[in-house]
């Protein structure tokens, strides 16, 4: 029997081997409560897209402003997102724009990148995956989670960095992270190292 934390859910996944007993598993489970409630205490606050709220952004931080006498398209005014129109909507309207943004320094990243490589991108996409950051197919479409946006720019750049190199290599031998640290401009495992240690708080970000 194995029995998995999922924290962006907050929820526990028990896993049961061929013909186990349910009823034994259920008791099993009542056994790992001192487990269980150290997985969920060291789970990452949730970060709603509400008004008054901070959000981490790039190599800074954004806090989210609502009033009804601005205009309701959300747009950057210093450390502030801001936007009017129907407070219900708002944090809809903030996870677009971050997403868009993302799209946006994404495909600066990539476009260059993939120049340095001399190899062809089809497509530059967002996503909201919650177990990879990045892909990329054969035939050269690159999707990565909107969230990178919200993470420090070297991050976000490795991620680019590592996919443009799968144009190349489609595996992760020697030759791969060769072509990964020229992209990326130099040694990649601090970049790598502070994605892991972040990535539970940006998964918590809009949630």
């Amino acid at each position: 029997m194995k029995l998995r934390y999922d924290a962006i859910e907050d929820r526990l996944l028990l896993t049961l081997p061929p013909r186990a007993s349910e009823r034994k598993a259920r008791a099993w489970v009542q056994t790992q409560t001192d487990w269980i409630e150290q997985q969920r205490g060291g789970r990452a606050t949730a970060m709603p897209l509400t008004p008054g709220g901070k959000i981490p952004f790039r190599d800074g931080e954004l806090v989210l402003r609502h009033a009804a006498e601005l205009p309701r398209r959300i747009e950057r005014v210093g450390d502030a997102l801001q936007g009017g129109g129907p407070q219900e909507s708002f944090s809809r309207r903030i996870e677009t724009w971050l997403r868009d943004e993302a799209r946006r320094l994404l495909s600066d990243d990539v476009a260059e990148f993939a120049q340095l490589a001399k190899v062809n991108v089809r497509a530059v996409s967002v996503g909201d995956a919650r177990t990879r950051w990045g892909s990329c197919t054969h035939d050269g479409k690159l999707r990565f989670s909107w969230r990178l946006v919200c993470a420090p720019d070297a991050v976000r750049r490795y991620v680019a960095a590592h996919e443009v190199a799968h144009r190349v290599h489609m595996d992760h031998g020697r030759a791969f992270h060769r072509l990964e640290q020229e992209l990326f401009g130099g040694p990649t495992a601090k970049a790598r190292k502070l994605l892991r240690e972040l990535g539970p708080r940006l998964q918590r970000i809009g949630r």
